[in-house]
């Protein structure tokens, strides 16, 4: 069984970031396109150093940031960000493809599709059709846009009915994108369960949302149902709490705590299937190059830098 590991958006290693930006206020002081074109650049020539980091590396799986592009997604705010920068997407997605990295995105808590709001859902229609541009300029075939199933206003059941009747609004090709994850306070993994089978869309397990959130349910007997969801290598996110009190148990640790890692290994390891895990540590590279380092100590065999066999 291949596991491989993954890390989220910026590199602490190089102290790089591809999400830089420009806030809505200063841009509209006078309408700074300028600044825009310059911020895009260097967020451009940023991935790119990353992804050569990654491929050197052999960090085969990466979250790319949803801040990539600044102010994209503000409906008064139209510019060309793709065919502008045809040339750069072309190259940094050449070295995604060719080194074989698998590259996801996961858009912020403003992207809610289940919303009562108009004007939240139609920017949420607005945040999914930007990422979907992006990873298709990049060339990534295998395009994974992962959302939670979002609010509870008027519970459960009228909630994922309106994401039902919200998912089926959107273009046929950014449903194929779709994948959900179980949130650490309402949406747990039998919902999420449930929901994937309706509309044939994978499950994306976070593990730590989990044990926030199971109701007593226990994660052995669904690792399958979770899995079965995938037509390819499932995903699943892993991060450590940042206190083991009730106020921080919620936050994201900096780094992976190994028990607990390793515990849950042990729980997958029977299931003899390759999956892929993103670290959601605050560390972000400097955090799974630890864990390695430690699962390394506990006897794991390494294939490369950042692939284990359990």
């Amino acid at each position: 069984m291949k596991i491989r590991l993954g890390y989220v958006s910026i590199s602490k290693t190089l102290e790089l970031t591809c999400s830089k930006t420009i806030t809505y206020t200063n841009f509209k002081k006078d309408d700074n396109f300028n600044k825009i074109d310059e911020i895009i650049v260097e967020n451009l020539n940023n991935l790119e150093k990353i992804i050569d980091y990654n491929i050197k590396n052999n960090i085969h799986f990466y979250r790319l940031t949803s801040n990539l592009i600044p102010l994209a997604t503000k409906s008064d705010v139209v510019f060309d960000y793709i065919l502008k920068y045809k040339k750069q997407y072309q190259k940094i997605g050449d070295k995604i493809n060719n080194s074989k990295m698998r590259v996801d995105v996961h858009p912020d808590q403003f992207c809610v599709l289940n919303s009562t709001k108009k004007e939240v859902l139609d920017n949420t229609f607005q945040i999914l059709e930007y990422h979907y541009k992006i990873l298709e300029a990049l060339n990534i075939k295998n395009k994974i846009i992962i959302l939670h199933i979002g609010s509870n206003v008027f519970g459960k059941e009228n909630s994922i009915k309106r994401f039902i009747h919200n998912f089926y609004k959107l273009p046929n090709y950014i449903q194929k994108c779709i994948a959900i994850e179980n949130d650490d306070k309402i949406y747990n993994i039998i919902d999420c369960i449930n929901l994937c089978k309706k509309l044939n869309i994978p499950f994306v397990l976070d593990y730590h949302h989990h044990i926030c959130n199971n109701n007593g349910t226990e994660i052995d007997n669904y690792l399958n149902a979770i899995f079965s969801t995938w037509d390819c290598n499932p995903k699943i996110h892993f991060s450590s709490p940042k206190n083991k009190t009730k106020k921080e148990f919620r936050s994201h640790h900096d780094y992976i705590n190994i028990e607990d890692f390793v515990n849950f290994l042990n729980k997958i390891k029977h299931l003899n299937i390759d999956l892929d895990i993103m670290l959601e540590a605050k560390a972000k590279d400097e955090a799974l190059f630890k864990l390695v380092r430690l699962l390394k100590y506990y006897d794991y065999k390494f294939i490369d830098e950042t692939t284990l066999l359990i």
